[in-house]
C-alpha cells in the first residue's frame, strides 16, 4: 500500500479530514522549502504537494506565479527538486506528491523524470496540462514505479468523462472547486457537489477539495464536501509576507478546524 493509500485509511479510521499543504519547491531557496516542509508536518499537514516551479503555468494563480518566478531566481531546478525529496525523505514518510507541467516532464524525459522521483521517495504527480486522452504517456511509468497519477476534475467535467476518469484515478482525486485558476476567494462548493456525488458513485478512491481555501473556517467548509482539502496560495502568500512562523500558525489553525468536526 502506498504512503497516500495508508495515510487515507489512517484518516478514515480515526474520522479524520485530511490536510494536504502546498509549496512552491525553491522558495525562498530550497533550504527554506525543506525548513517549511517540517513545520507544516509537525503543524499537521497530513501531504505534501510540492509544486515545480514553472515560467508559463495555466493553472496557478497570481501567488503562486509570484512564488514560482522567485524560486527560479533562486536557481530552482529539477534536479535540485528530485534533491530536496531525497533530502525530505531521510527524516520524514510524509506522502509527498509533486506538482508540475507535462513539459518539465518532457524535458527531463518520461521514463527517467518518474523513475528517479520514485527512488528519491515520491508517492504522486498531479500534472494539470495532461488531458486523459494523453495519460498512457505518464501512467505506464507511473504504474511501474509505484507512484501515483493523481487526476483533477472541475465543475464543468461532464458525466460521461467523469466515469472515464474515474477508471484511473489512483491515490485521491483532485477536485477544483471552481473554474478558474489557484488563488484565496470566496467559493460557492455547489459548483462542484454534483461532480463530487458522481465521482463517489463511480470510484472509492478519496477526493480532496483545492482552489480557493484561504482559512481555517474556508477548509472546514470544504471538508463537508470531501475527505481532504488542498490548502496552496494561501499558504504561499504568508510565507512570502510574513516568513515561516506565520504558516506555522496557518497550519495549526486549519489542522485544528479540520478536527473540530464537520
Amino acid at each position: 500500500m502506498s504512503r497516500i493509500a495508508e495515510k487515507f485509511k489512517e484518516l478514515k479510521t480515526t474520522g479524520r479530514k485530511g490536510f494536504i499543504a502546498y509549496l512552491t519547491a525553491g522558495y525562498p531557496d530550497l533550504a527554506g522549502t525543506l525548513q517549511a516542509v517540517h513545520v507544516l508536518e509537525a503543524a499537521g499537514a497530513d501531504v505534501i504537494e510540492l509544486g515545480i516551479p514553472f515560467s508559463d503555468p495555466l493553472a496557478d494563480g497570481p501567488v503562486i506565479q509570484k512564488a514560482a518566478t522567485l524560486a527560479l531566481q533562486a536557481g530552482t531546478t529539477t534536479p535540485k527538486i528530485l534533491q530536496l525529496v531525497r533530502t525530505i525523505r531521510q527524516t520524514s514518510q510524509i506522502p509527498l506528491v509533486i506538482m508540475t507541467y507535462i513539459n518539465s516532464i518532457l524535458n527531463v524525459g518520461v521514463e527517467k523524470f518518474v523513475r528517479s522521483f520514485a527512488d528519491a521517495g515520491l508517492d504522486g504527480i498531479i500534472v494539470p496540462d495532461l488531458p486523459l486522452e494523453e495519460s498512457e504517456l505518464l501512467a505506464r511509468h507511473c504504474q511501474e514505479a509505484g507512484i501515483d497519477l493523481i487526476q483533477l476534475v472541475a465543475p464543468t467535467t461532464t458525466a460521461e468523462r467523469l466515469t472515464a476518469i474515474c477508471q484511473k484515478v489512483q491515490g485521491f482525486v483532485y477536485c477544483v472547486s471552481s473554474v478558474g485558476v489557484t488563488g484565496v476567494r470566496e467559493v460557492d462548493y455547489s459548483q462542484i457537489s454534483a461532480v463530487i456525488d458522481t465521482v463517489r458513485s463511480e470510484t472509492d478512491v478519496p477526493l480532496a477539495i483545492g482552489f480557493g481555501i484561504g482559512s481555517a473556517q474556508g477548509a472546514k467548509q470544504a471538508a463537508k464536501y470531501a475527505d481532504a482539502v488542498i490548502v496552496g496560495s494561501a499558504i504561499m502568500q504568508r510565507f512570502m509576507d510574513e516568513g515561516i512562523d506565520s504558516i506555522d500558525t496557518f497550519a495549526t489553525s486549519i489542522r485544528r478546524a479540520l478536527d473540530e468536526g464537520v
